[in-house]
């Protein structure tokens, strides 16, 4: 492998499949891989995190480990059963910066004791758009001003504990309507009016990492953010003083790859300014790493790519990689303080209480392409709590039918209907009317943005969020466990 080869490796973060890490990414690790990014499909249990740590960390000491781990809708650590803190929105509303330092610090505990070494997190976008479809919840909120302060404490709570932050979406994902997985969104407001603010105060709070957004900021360039040198050199590195790494979002995410493809997204990148390329969200083979490889190698020689630039970059994930080698002891790690938090966001209006038998009906919504399959919903925690359940499943498009089963089997019993992000979903409005029509007691428990009281609900519920830990502390206010 030639020098410039082994400086565009070292700027690379792969993503793999399994719990155990492929001999090709051992391989590549040990000849000089700058980082990996983890994906619920490698996380089984703790243990087996600790032991995939080790593995990939003795193959080459130096090599960054990074995760999604955001608390609340996105999770890793457990994308099997729900996260046990709240999400970004859930801690804007209790708006309680002394509580979201401590939040971030117990995940940072965690992620420490599993070796983690970046945090892919967290959100510092102003959620501007209510039909953002791919922020929404993982926002600190709509206000640039307290979504600046809780991205500072969020950060400051998570490297306490030696695991680096990560400030994404830069320049701001928050004002789209489209999300950057699936198309390139475009943002016409000026990202210094609103979106920037949280940024500068990631900045002044020392963040180690700041990811790129696929999107179009056409106040400042026609090019997508990744690859615009305007926005990830001149703006992050000149105007705004970063001094830290750069990263990428998922190279193979159709708002960048449909325009200019992977390998070219990669090396554009790298031109534009930023420093690590991510990869493996949906790509998760050494045939990418390979392909990106030789594309950076072939921009070296073509002129194209400063090998002084490519340097540059591979200096800095080196940087990230030395102090996050430094880490010492990461403090207590536990759970507990996210049920506190959870139990803050909960607002609950009307005669929310329930009985000891109850219907619960979840309204189902499409699976998030960035937060997965994660279990959500009210059936199982408030089973804990005691109560028989009877647990169904909404389609909406089914109209009034869908709606038979649970209101029939709810005869004589509390009925609880669950959704998320009504405001978006027009059948979801239309079925809650008609279930209310029936049944004006039902309580309506909003798990994603609360931007829709429906007209006819006695009893509402906003749990700022669907983690487990949200759902657990909603169904304490129903049974009477703790008072709203």
């Amino acid at each position: 492998m030639t020098s410039v080869e082994e400086l565009a490796l070292r700027c690379l973060f792969p993503g793999f499949e399994g719990s155990e890490a492929p001999d090709w990414v051992r391989r590549r690790v040990a000849s000089g891989l700058g980082g990996v990014v983890l994906f619920a499909r490698n996380v089984d249990a703790p243990e087996q995190l600790t032991a995939l740590s080790d593995a990939l960390h003795g193959e080459r000491p130096q090599l960054v480990i990074a995760i999604d781990e955001e608390g609340g809708d996105v999770t890793r650590l457990e994308a099997r059963s729900g996260s046990s803190y709240p999400g970004n929105l859930a801690l804007g509303v209790a708006d309680d910066v002394g509580l979201t330092r401590d939040v971030a610090a117990a995940i940072g505990a965690e992620l420490a004791r599993r070796g983690i070494d970046l945090d892919l997190a967290p959100v510092a976008d102003v959620n501007s758009n209510p039909l953002n479809p791919v922020i929404g919840v993982r926002s600190f909120g709509s206000d640039a001003s307290p979504v600046a302060r809780h991205t500072a404490a969020w950060i400051e709570g998570l490297q306490s504990t030696g695991v680096a932050a990560c400030a994404k979406h830069f320049p701001g994902h928050g004002d789209t309507s489209i999300d950057s997985h699936l198309a390139l969104p475009v943002v016409d407001e000026d990202p210094h009016l609103r979106a920037l603010q949280p940024f500068r105060s990631a900045i002044s709070s020392g963040v180690k990492a700041i990811m790129s957004a696929h999107i179009v900021a056409t106040a400042i360039d026609r090019a997508p953010a990744t690859i615009s040198r305007r926005i990830m050199t001149a703006l992050l590195r000149d105007e705004l003083g970063f001094k830290g790494i750069a990263i990428t979002d998922g190279l193979e995410m159709r708002g960048l790859s449909d325009g200019v493809g992977m390998t070219e997204g990669a090396v554009l990148s790298l031109i534009a300014g930023c420093d690590a390329l991510c990869i493996g969200g949906g790509l998760a083979g050494e045939d990418a790493v390979e392909d990106i490889v030789r594309a950076v190698a072939a921009a070296i020689r073509q002129g194209r790519l400063a090998e002084e630039r490519l340097n540059e970059a591979a200096s800095r994930v080196d940087a990230l990689a030395a102090w996050c080698s430094h880490r010492g002891e990461s403090g207590r790690e536990s759970r507990d303080i996210g049920l506190v938090a959870a139990r803050r966001a909960v607002v609950a209006e009307g005669p929310i209480r329930i009985g000891g038998e109850a219907v619960v009906a979840r309204f189902t919504t499409p699976t998030s392409m960035v937060a997965g399959g994660v279990p959500w919903g009210m059936a199982a925690a408030l089973s804990t709590q005691g109560v028989r359940v009877s647990a169904f499943d909404v389609d909406a498009e089914g109209g009034a039918h869908s709606l038979e089963a649970p209101l029939r089997v709810a005869a004589g019993k509390s009925l609880v209907a669950v959704v998320r992000d009504l405001h978006r979903r027009l059948a979801q409005r239309e079925a809650i009317d008609s279930l209310l029509g029936s049944r004006p007691d039902a309580v309506v428990v909003e798990m994603g943005l609360p931007l829709c009281r429906p007209g006819g609900a006695m009893a509402y519920i906003a749990t700022n969020g669907s983690a487990r830990v949200c759902a657990e502390a909603a169904a304490e206010v129903m049974t009477g466990m703790t008072a709203p």
